[in-house]
């Protein structure tokens, strides 16, 4: 049997990671070994900032709810169940894009919704 030597596969493992890993600082752009490490943590970094982002928004959305509501006399808490029990099928996104864009548009929801 003929022995084979894996240069050509690991180079180019290599270089796919060390391009994953370009600008990264100090050896960590440089050395495979730390170069590997950093990018498998700049993944699950990644990965969990994916997760976090969806968060970020949602609390987002419900300040500008909660400082628009405030403006028309209503709190927050009030306002969702209002909209739960006249069975209004806007999410807090469209919503917050409501408010923040058309301030007459969601004074006139609000209203619907109170009565």
């Amino acid at each position: 049997m003929v022995r084979v030597k894996g240069g050509v596969q690991t180079r180019k493992n290599h270089k796919k990671v060390l391009q994953l890993a370009k600008g990264y600082r100090m050896t960590r752009h440089k050395q495979i070994k730390k170069a590997t490490e950093a990018v498998l943590h700049a993944g699950q970094y990644a990965y969990v900032g994916r997760k976090q982002r969806k968060r970020d928004f949602r609390s987002l959305w419900i300040v500008r709810l909660n400082a628009a509501v405030r403006e028309l006399g209503m709190s927050y808490s009030v306002f969702i169940k209002a909209l739960k029990t006249a069975n209004c099928q806007l999410d807090r996104k469209v919503l917050s894009q409501i408010a923040t864009d058309h301030p007459s548009i969601f004074a006139q929801i609000v209203n619907q919704v109170k009565s």
